[in-house]
């Protein structure tokens, strides 16, 4: 339980609440007690100020009888525990207990020695230091004491008893003793209160965090966790639903742009390696059967020569002719989608190019009563192509559109734009080397479909791999080594350990290390070491700007492509046309554009046409 994040946020928030409680009311007691004991403290000052004024008629007619009766009855009080009169030397003259009466009292026991600290009466002293707080045994209630000087005043020595000299300044002190019973019950009550409510206080706190820490991080957590772990099985097309706009909602819509870009990569790179291994397939399949077909063709259209005079072994023949041009046709196909090596490129107009394609297509398409629109952007520059290759490309295409509106007839739009896109998230780093040319390409592990940039990494004891982002400005870095990378951790090259940090820079971001990689004729590539900066730089493609593009979109308005079909089409032998085709033109179109590191969609609804 406690390794759940939700739990931890819980138990965070009531131990602090519980601390902020429990202090708030150690110092709420301590400070209700001292307000209580220091109200029973005044009490018992004016209560022996009212003695003192009581008895002081009394004690000039010296009527000690009155005294005593007066001391009796303020004793017999509720929680009064003692009350007395002491002389100059410590003897009990008055008190409400009168068996005490004319005994000596202990100056050292009973707190005296605040007034007899020099073996001497002080003629001032504080209430704080004229009053005690006791226990007459472990278990009894406190009991507080407070004495009063009785001091000798001018009407006392010339009085008519003139008992006490006019230089004696203490006569002696009245001595009240009051139970603190109720003051500590109040006391053990407020602390129950205190504990009771600090309990309760914790507890809804809890409940009211734990409400909202389940809605606003646990839940969503949970989201998250569920999502990796359906993408960790496989299912690059499960989605997180819309969790807030906070950082976790933008986590979470992050994580579903992530799963579509890595769907979208791995189709195509399940298209490339499916496109390679079938083509080593076509390849072999075509040399084997190309032989036998021309010997099979050779003969049969001798032998339909022979038999002009039997109609019955013409008709097969012309099926056997015919058959056999068809699977020469499809063998052409296999040797076309085969050969797709390294195009030849040179400058050329692609408007050009798409005129000779619609050219060799033109009396095809006005058989079928389908128009050709042209849109194309006159000042598009001259790119670096391989015309053949990419006339194939056109002319594949506009094959399946007439196909596609064989019986209703139509329009097919060829449009040229020319586009800009920022290098920043697009340009792909293909090589990269250390300082002593060895390749740091790993093509075992990609990102995105693309094979990633390799350092090795040593922190402490421990060495691992990372992989860098080659599409340059996407930053999906995999630091994922199985320990934790220190701030003194080296980055150096797996091959010859030499080290890959730039000296003297460190990244303008967070001041972590910069690393280097050299990119032969397209300059240095530098990139922060820190997993949790995004900098980067790329002097040799930032110094080109923006880069332009030329795209082209084919569209048809046939019969359209089912969604169930849409992505299959670029398969090889798959397709949609029945006993009619043999499924390897969109296959062979796919690999040529790859192979100008370019890309190609499509978008289609049925009844309605599509575009490539």
């Amino acid at each position: 339980m406690f390794k759940k994040i939700g739990f931890r946020l819980i138990f965070a928030v009531a131990f602090t609440s519980l601390v902020i409680i429990g202090v708030f009311a150690f110092f709420n007691v301590q400070t209700q007690s001292n307000n209580l004991t220091a109200e029973v403290e005044r009490h018992a000052n004016q209560l022996s100020e009212t003695v003192v004024s009581s008895t002081r008629v009394d004690m000039m007619l010296n009527q000690r009888d009155r005294i005593q009766q007066i001391i009796s009855s303020i004793g017999a009080q509720p929680h009064i525990r003692d009350v007395r009169i002491l002389n100059k030397i410590g003897e009990i003259i008055y008190s409400s207990d009168q068996n005490s009466i004319n005994q000596m009292v202990d100056k050292n026991a009973e707190s005296c020695y605040a007034c007899h600290a020099e073996d001497k009466p002080l003629e001032q002293i504080s209430i704080t230091e004229r009053t005690r707080i006791f226990k007459l045994n472990p278990d009894s209630a406190r009991i507080i004491g407070i004495i009063t000087p009785i001091y000798n005043e001018t009407s006392c020595w010339t009085a008519e008893c003139h008992a006490h000299p006019s230089d004696q300044k203490v006569l002696g002190v009245l001595d009240i003793s009051i139970s603190l019973a109720e003051v500590d019950k109040e006391i053990l009550r407020s602390k129950i209160e205190i504990v009771i409510f600090a309990f309760a206080a914790v507890v809804i706190v809890g409940l009211i965090i734990g409400l909202f820490v389940k809605k606003w991080v646990s839940n969503p957590v949970n989201d998250l966790l569920s999502a990796t772990q359906q993408i960790s099985a496989g299912n690059l097309n499960y989605a997180i639903k819309e969790i807030g706009s906070d950082e976790i909602g933008k986590l979470a819509s992050s994580f579903n742009n992530m799963t579509k870009k890595l769907a979208e990569a791995r189709l195509q790179l399940f298209q490339s390696d499916k496109m390679a291994s079938l083509g080593r397939l076509a390849a072999g399949v075509a040399h084997e059967i190309n032989n036998p077909l021309t010997g099979v063709l050779t003969y049969s259209s001798f032998l339909l020569k022979r038999t002009k005079d039997n109609p019955e072994f013409q008709e097969d023949l012309k099926v056997i002719v015919r058959e056999t041009i068809r699977s020469r046709e499809i063998v052409k196909s296999l040797l076309d989608f085969a050969r797709q090596s390294v195009p030849k490129k040179n400058p050329a107009d692609l408007n050009d190019v798409i005129d000779k394609a619609i050219t060799v297509v033109e009396n095809q398409l006005s058989i079928k009563k389908i128009k050709v629109e042209k849109k194309f952007e006159a000042e598009i520059p001259k790119i670096t192509i391989d015309s053949n290759q990419m006339e194939q490309v056109f002319i594949n295409l506009f094959v399946n559109a007439a196909d596609a509106m064989e019986k209703t007839g139509g329009i097919i739009t060829v449009a040229t734009h020319l586009i800009s896109l920022a290098p920043f998230g697009t340009t792909q780093i293909k090589k990269a080397a250390c300082r002593k040319r060895h390749n740091l390409i790993d093509n075992e592990f990609k990102i995105d479909g693309l094979p990633a940039i390799k350092v090795k990494v040593v922190s402490d004891s421990n060495e691992g791999i990372i992989h860098i982002d080659p599409v340059y400005g996407k930053h999906y870095n995999n630091y994922d080594v199985g320990f934790k990378i220190n701030k003194n951790a080296k980055f150096v090259c797996p091959e010859c350990s030499v080290s890959l940090v730039q000296e003297d820079k460190v990244c303008p971001k967070c001041g972590s290390p910069v690393l280097v990689f050299d990119l032969g004729p397209e300059g240095i590539y530098e990139v922060c070491s820190s997993e949790n900066s995004d900098w980067e730089k790329w002097d040799y493609i930032e110094s080109a700007g923006v880069q332009e593009y030329v795209e082209i979109k084919v569209s048809d308005t046939g019969c359209g492509i089912s969604n169930e079909d849409l992505h299959k089409i670029f398969d090889p032998f798959f397709s949609t046309k029945g006993q009619k085709g043999n499924g390897l033109g969109l296959a062979v179109i796919w690999g040529i554009v790859d192979n100008h590191n370019g890309t190609i969609t499509v978008d289609s609804e049925i009844g309605k046409g599509t575009t490539f």
